[in-house]
């Protein structure tokens, strides 16, 4: 991670893809914060696996958006207490209880940025299917 000025920075890996960061005030903000970015990671590492599962369970994935928010704590340091990740699936055959044990499952046992937050992180999960518009 390098310094790009007193409150932007860009981090890139082993392959030489990179990310902006800041911390920049909400007026000026052009990247996520480093926090944004833990909520952004596990949203993110969730999807994938979620996924991967219902289509392995012959379900169809037409979209997914994980909505995730976070309570910190007021003191320094404003670590996470909360995590709140909402899924909304969008998938014509897929129901309620498809979508919950996937990403139960994931959550508790196949994401690794869950896996690292959850010793100090109460993470809670909400569940939504939607159905696809039909064409007529």
């Amino acid at each position: 991670t390098r310094m790009i000025s007193d409150l932007e920075f860009e981090a890139k890996n082993e392959t030489g893809n990179t990310l902006r960061m800041d911390s920049l005030p909400i007026d000026l903000k052009q990247s996520l914060s480093p926090t944004q970015l833990i909520l952004a990671g596990l949203a993110g590492c969730s999807a994938v696996d979620v996924i991967q599962i219902l289509k392995k369970k012959r379900k169809t994935v037409v979209d997914l958006v994980i909505e995730s928010d976070g309570t910190r704590r007021e003191k320094n340091p404003h670590r996470f207490t909360d995590i709140v990740l909402h899924f909304i699936l969008t998938s014509p055959d897929a129901s309620p209880i498809d979508l919950e044990k996937a990403a139960v499952l994931v959550v508790e046992k196949y994401c690794s940025v869950s896996a690292s937050l959850k010793e100090d992180i109460d993470i809670k999960l909400e569940f939504s299917v939607k159905r696809p518009p039909t064409r007529e």
